[in-house]
């Protein structure tokens, strides 16, 4: 190890290590008169293009990916606090019972 690494070491001050906050959202929609894929992705197009390009927000379909009658959907939220993180759940879960044109049977919430 050089001199100067380890001044570059012992000279560190400790930092407070910042954790972050997560939360997890997941949706369970119900599907009606989907023909095939194609016809399913139209469908949750929009979650995808409006959530999913912003920074502190994941949007995936997690799970029946090949059923034409449903769909699971994740979206996962990081922020600093999980006060914030849990009001922009709810007001995610508003915006996408009213942008996706399927009925939401479940939604389970987890704040890690």
């Amino acid at each position: 190890m050089s001199d100067v690494l380890r001044r570059l070491i012992n000279s560190a001050e400790p930092r407070a290590a910042i954790t972050p906050h997560v939360g997890i959202m997941t949706l369970h929609f119900q599907l009606y008169g989907c023909e095939d894929l194609k016809a399913k992705r139209k469908v949750f197009a929009p979650l995808r293009a409006l959530w999913g390009k912003e920074s502190d927000v994941a949007v995936a379909e997690t799970a029946d990916q090949d059923a034409l009658d449903c769909a699971t959907w994740t979206v996962a939220i990081l922020g600093g606090s999980s006060q914030a993180i849990a009001q922009r759940l709810d007001l995610l879960e508003k915006a996408i019972a009213e942008r996706i044109d399927a009925p939401v049977l479940d939604i389970h919430k987890e704040l890690l």
